[in-house]
């Protein structure tokens, strides 16, 4: 070797170090306590501010303007005044109307079906559990074409043969209000009646089960047991479901939409998402489609801040 040539470098040693000097940088970096947590979250944060936070900004902006083809102008609050009309007050009352039905039913009867597979005494539990819960896989729309089948206006369709066996006329069930009600309710409590089932199911699994045993030494009943034992562990379960069916209820769409799309005679079967998708997509009316969407959304945000706070979870020192 000349005086004057460079000292051989090892390449390979090189590139080794160079390796394993970004997998310490990266180990430090998913094991630091201060930068772990957001590399974890920022995912999440993309995902939200993308697919929720950008949409729901945009609607609110959207619900001041009015939306034309090529055209946009701001018109103020032109869009949220045009809600004070029949059609919409039509939608809110139906909207209302189902998410109290399924709250009557879907809360207290899955409840029950949960006690009951949850009993020793019980047997095929896990068959029966598969039964009920087997809708909640099917399409909203599948069920809802064979719900239209069974409760077609001929006096022969199983529906009014039904209550034709003990002496009542044939109904028209999807003219009729009341009974078109029973329908977009039965189907949701036919659908959402095993996934209810589960969560309740394993709220009853996780109470221990010495103090039921403690409560029959003390000489408690069946009833005694269920108020003071079952209720109270229960509640954190009740007010999840009781806040997804809240939820669920009001931006129902799908129950009405298979029965009479958006265009029910006299609006019988109308809900605000429907009214939403009715002015915003058909009418092409953008901006008051906005205004129905960010005035539903501040009727479900006030409606779940009140049922938190009355069952005392909306603090930090809720239960």
């Amino acid at each position: 070797m000349r005086p004057d040539s460079p000292p051989h470098v090892n390449t390979k040693e090189s590139v080794n170090v160079s390796a394993k000097g970004k997998r310490s940088t990266i180990k430090k970096i998913f094991y630091s306590q201060k930068i772990a947590p957001y590399v974890f979250v920022f995912p999440f944060l993309l995902i939200f501010c993308g697919f929720y936070l950008y949409p729901v900004i945009s609607t609110i902006l959207m619900s001041f303007q009015e939306i034309l083809p090529g055209q946009t102008k701001f018109i103020g609050l032109n869009n949220y005044l045009k809600l004070f009309n029949p059609t919409f007050y039509k939608a809110l009352s139906n909207t209302t109307l189902y998410t109290f039905w399924t709250i009557v039913i879907l809360i207290p009867l899955p409840l029950l079906l949960a006690i009951i597979l949850n009993s020793k005494k019980m047997k095929g539990k896990t068959f029966f559990r598969a039964c009920i819960f087997i809708p909640a896989l099917t399409s909203t729309i599948v069920a809802g074409v064979i719900f239209r089948l069974l409760f077609a206006e001929s006096d022969t369709a199983f529906g009014n043969s039904f209550i034709g066996f003990f002496g009542f006329d044939p109904i028209a069930w999807r003219q009729n209000e009341a009974a078109l009600m029973f329908l977009m309710v039965g189907l949701a409590t036919w659908r959402w009646m095993g996934v209810n089932m589960i969560y309740f199911l394993t709220g009853l699994q996780n109470i221990p089960k010495e103090m039921y045993e403690a409560a029959e030494i003390d000489g408690a009943n069946t009833f005694n047991k269920f108020r003071h034992i079952t209720l109270p562990f229960l509640k954190p379960v009740t007010v999840y479901v009781l806040t997804i069916t809240l939820f669920a209820g009001y931006k129902m769409f799908e129950e009405s939409y298979v029965f009479w799309a958006v265009n029910s005679p006299g609006n019988i079967s109308l809900t605000l998402v429907g009214y939403l998708y009715k002015e915003g997509f058909q009418y092409n009316q953008l901006g008051f489609g906005s205004a129905v969407g960010v005035t539903l959304l501040i009727i479900v945000g006030i409606l779940g801040y009140l049922q938190l706070k009355l069952t005392g979870f909306s603090g930090k020192g809720g239960n």
